[in-house]
């Protein structure tokens, strides 16, 4: 039971979720290559790692990208030599009511939070048959057990991706364990980066300071599914503050 030496791939690492278990795994000995689309956020984070004595790579990663995704799983094989758990945590969320008709948010939210998902587990299956091993873990939300309105699409691709992360665990056999995560209200910048709608950004942003925790409460749920022994396979967390509805 132990975290040591593996090696750990993470989406929408730069901040909130991604970072926290980055920087959370690192203190637990993993070997950490993140991945997001700015530069500057994960270098950060990178260099919080190295400082505090772990060790860590990234690469800007658009995970709407195939191309982004298999490098990204490449530089892991290629800087230590595996691939042991990927973490497809990068996700949108422009929340909004139907009737606003924001198609384009509609078709972010499929690009990013499910097809980039998607995309993961496209890179990193090869070479999880190769090693006879492998873990993939899915950050899904909430959101998608709770239906509430302007929630509809974020909702319905957290949902979607439940339903493959489910089939994919039935296929896995043996050698690949695969976890669902799914955080209810945690303190990041959700609200603050994705959502337009001034109305709908007020009332999100009120409720998470009344009621969110910390990002590292997710991070220690996926470092809980993470370092279990291979024959135990953790399929579906959920995390959320206790007073959450």
């Amino acid at each position: 039971m132990t975290i040591q030496n593996k090696t750990v791939v993470i989406t929408g690492a730069g901040r909130g979720i991604g970072r926290a278990t980055a920087i959370h795994l690192a203190t637990r000995g993993a070997k950490l290559v993140l991945g997001a689309r700015s530069a500057a956020e994960i270098v950060a984070v990178v260099s919080e790692i190295e400082a505090a004595g772990g060790e860590a790579v990234c690469r800007v990663t658009d995970v709407t990208k195939r191309e982004d995704f298999e490098a990204l799983v490449g530089l892991a094989c290629e800087r230590f030599g595996r691939l042991d758990v990927i973490v497809n945590n990068a996700g949108i969320g422009p929340l909004s009511r139907f009737d606003e008709l924001r198609v384009d948010d509609w078709d972010a939210m499929i690009d990013v939070n499910l097809k980039g998902t998607l995309y993961g587990i496209a890179a990193a299956l090869p070479v999880f048959a190769r090693q006879e091993r492998g873990h993939i873990v899915n950050v899904l939300s909430t959101a998608g057990i709770k239906i509430v309105p302007t929630m509809g699409v974020y909702a319905a691709t957290k949902n979607a991706l439940r339903t493959a992360t489910e089939a994919l665990r039935q296929e896995s056999g043996r050698h690949l364990r695969v976890t669902e995560v799914s955080p209810g209200l945690i303190d990041t910048g959700f609200a603050d980066s994705s959502i337009s709608n001034p109305d709908v950004k007020a009332a999100l942003l009120k409720r998470k300071e009344e009621l969110a925790i910390s990002p590292g409460a997710i991070a220690r749920a996926v470092a809980f599914a993470i370092e279990q022994p291979d024959d135990v396979e953790i399929g579906s967390i959920v995390v959320r503050p206790t007073a959450q509805d």
